[in-house]
């Protein structure tokens, strides 16, 4: 079983990788043996992972992008392949929802920018990537999509259909890249990660106790597993799912 989990020799790039539930899955992919590719907005912030990561003996590369821009997915994508040779795996975390009034309240740019950091960055870096695995030695391509995707919320509308188009590419990229590329997603529920910092954590208790079969949130390391699943030859017969991490929500 542990070799089942072994990603010895691989490499991995993970955006939104400096924090949260990007943090937790560089790190597990190191720990199983994988160099990691650390990518978010803030270079000093991937940075200070990536030391963790080579302090366990593996290879860090720490590159600032924002994946909204797709020059900035195209740059990320090369830096990788230069220091590396390869791609073996792909984690789209990065995600935004910032929080609004009402649906009036949100405006053109607000809007453009929680697509584009939500769909139109993990749209770009998929098939940049996808396509270079499908013409080499395969690989995994993992999403990360949310419960506010399939459960719509009055609060997260332009985020929720932006995770749904993820959902959407996850099932098309799998046709489109296989059969050497698996294309999966990991449809998380709520993570007690820094987005939670914005919420009214004592009505969050109160409504998970109701609406959640586990009755809390998630903390981040809890999406390793999946991840870890996704990554490795232990689902080897499984693309186009969309699994749900989401204490039963």
């Amino acid at each position: 079983m542990k070799d089942l989990f072994d990603l010895t020799g691989k490499v991995a790039v993970v955006t939104g990788g400096s924090r949260g539930m990007g943090r937790e899955m560089v790190l597990a992919f190191a720990e199983h043996g994988a160099d990691v590719v650390i990518a978010s907005r803030k270079l000093d912030a991937c940075e200070a992972v990536a030391q963790q990561v080579r302090a366990m003996g593996r290879r860090a590369l720490a590159v600032a992008t924002n994946v909204s821009r797709w020059a900035d997915c195209d740059a990320l994508v090369e830096r990788a392949y230069a220091e590396f040779g390869k791609v073996d795996v792909l984690v789209n975390d990065a995600g935004l929802s910032p929080l609004y009034g009402k649906l009036s309240d949100v405006t053109e740019e607000l809007f453009d920018k929680v697509v584009g950091v939500n769909l139109k960055g993990p749209y770009r870096l998929g098939a940049l990537v996808g396509e270079r695995m499908a013409a080499g030695d395969g690989g995994s391509i993992i999403n990360v999509s949310s419960t506010a995707s399939a459960n719509p919320a009055p609060t997260a509308e332009p985020y929720g259909a932006a995770k749904a188009g993820v959902n959407n590419l996850t099932r098309s990229f799998a046709f489109a890249f296989g059969p050497k590329v698996r294309v999966n997603c990991i449809m998380a529920g709520p993570f007690l990660t820094d987005i939670s910092k914005a919420w009214d954590m004592a009505a969050f208790e109160k409504r998970a106790q109701t609406t959640m079969a586990l009755r809390r949130g998630g903390q981040a390391n809890e999406i390793v597993g999946a991840a870890l699943y996704f990554a490795s030859a232990a689902s080897s017969f499984t693309t186009g799912a969309v699994l749900r991490v989401d204490g039963g929500t």
